[in-house]
């Protein structure tokens, strides 16, 4: 269901522009059948053209001359029909290596794939991110750092084992890393090249690829390593209802009392599990080109459900190119990335300058005891319980 959901919001991504062309008005007949200026002009204001009138016209080799004739070698095709039947991946080609890519020689859904990804992909991206700093800066001067209200009591009480630290700075540093190598994969060509030169960016490139690719295991280890730990702890019950209403006293002075992740948090958690998880797959997809191969098989699902139709998309191609399928991941890879780095940019603001206390919660792992009451009282109390403490409140039994 994830997978159908992801590929359904990147279709609509490069589905949002096209519109399909009406073939019934479309005169051919000056062509002889070939295609028109009309159709050049759609495919470049980039519409959909339906090419079957194109991608059959690859000749015929029951129509050759017979090899005793002058003609005889064509077979049946003259050169258009040769290119035609490469550019729409019908010719029989042969080739000594048996990869699942190598008898595709014309494939231009390249040139789609390069002007997303130069274009709307890094402008849009980059504004998330520059967007998502400059609101943090915002907040932080409008609300200041939250303080811990009451009293410190100067004792603390265990947040986090070692284990779960562990796991936590697994993911977290990995993630850091592949983010930054990911920027300079995805942008380095367009400001690192004017400002460094090419000598710098090859060596720069060259050494964020090798880390980005082996980095990428620990990113997988750790996101597995949190989710065994805490799934239980983040599963949604009533008592986010009210966090939720209550704004998780971010913008005000209260404090909703909240379990051992409150609802904040467990937005936070699912976020980096789902689409963590949606970048796992597509970064396997790549660091092994062409043996996975998702999108056609999900565009299928799309079009059996009736969900393509139902949003206007028409029927979704089932049949991708294999090269087509690596596109659709690293593009894919890099919207997603995209969106969790925002994500993950508003956590460490919270677990850093944005709270006071929070950062000890994964640092020593031992918070302060009025800091854990005011934002996870419900936990303290379970806490206290199984140490044999009364809660503060509790009244001695008469």
């Amino acid at each position: 269901m994830l997978r159908v959901l992801l590929a359904l919001m990147l279709t609509i991504v490069f589905t949002s522009t096209a519109t399909a062309q009406d073939e019934a008005t479309l005169d051919r007949s000056a062509t002889g059948g070939a295609q028109t200026l009309e159709d050049i002009l759609a495919r470049q204001r980039g519409e959909v053209v339906e090419d079957s009138f194109r991608s059959n016209l690859v000749g015929n080799p029951d129509a050759a001359a017979d090899i005793t004739n002058q003609l005889g070698t064509l077979g049946g095709a003259s050169d258009p029909d040769l290119w035609r039947a490469l550019r729409f991946d019908s010719a029989d080609i042969t080739a000594s290596n048996n990869g699942p890519a190598a008898t595709v020689l014309m494939q231009d859904g390249g040139m789609r794939w390069l002007s997303f990804r130069e274009g709307p992909l890094i402008t849009y991206g980059g504004y998330l991110m520059i967007g998502t700093l400059a609101l943090l800066a915002v907040f932080f001067l409008i609300r200041g750092r939250i303080r811990i209200d009451g009293e410190k009591t100067g004792r603390t009480i265990e947040r986090f084992k070692w284990i779960e630290r562990f796991g936590h700075w697994l993911l977290a540093g990995s993630f850091i890393l592949l983010g930054i190598t990911g920027l300079v994969s995805l942008m380095g060509r367009k400001f690192l090249i004017p400002t460094f030169g090419h000598d710098a960016f090859a060596f720069i490139a060259v050494w964020s690829k090798w880390i980005h690719n082996n980095v990428s295991w620990a990113f997988m280890l750790g996101l597995i390593m949190i989710f065994v730990m805490w799934v239980l702890h983040n599963l949604p019950d009533r008592t986010d209802i009210k966090w939720l209403m209550q704004g998780g006293g971010i913008f005000t002075k209260s404090h909703p009392p909240a379990k051992k992740f409150n609802a904040g948090q467990k937005l936070i958690f699912w976020s980096v599990i789902l689409l963590g998880a949606s970048i796992s797959v597509t970064g396997l997809a790549l660091l092994f080109p062409f043996e996975i191969n998702m999108f056609a098989a999900t565009f299928a699902k799309l079009n059996s459900f009736g969900i393509s139709g139902a949003l206007g998309l028409g029927e979704l191609p089932t049949v991708l190119a294999p090269h087509e399928e690596m596109q659709l991941a690293q593009l894919w890879h890099a919207i997603v990335s995209f969106v969790l780095m925002a994500i993950v940019l508003a956590h460490i603001y919270i677990g850093s300058v944005g709270m006071e206390g929070a950062y000890d919660a994964m640092g020593s792992g031992e918070v302060e005891e009025q800091w854990a009451r005011e934002h996870h009282s419900i936990w303290v109390d379970e806490v206290k319980a199984k140490e044999g403490v009364a809660p503060e409140g509790a009244s001695p039994a008469e």
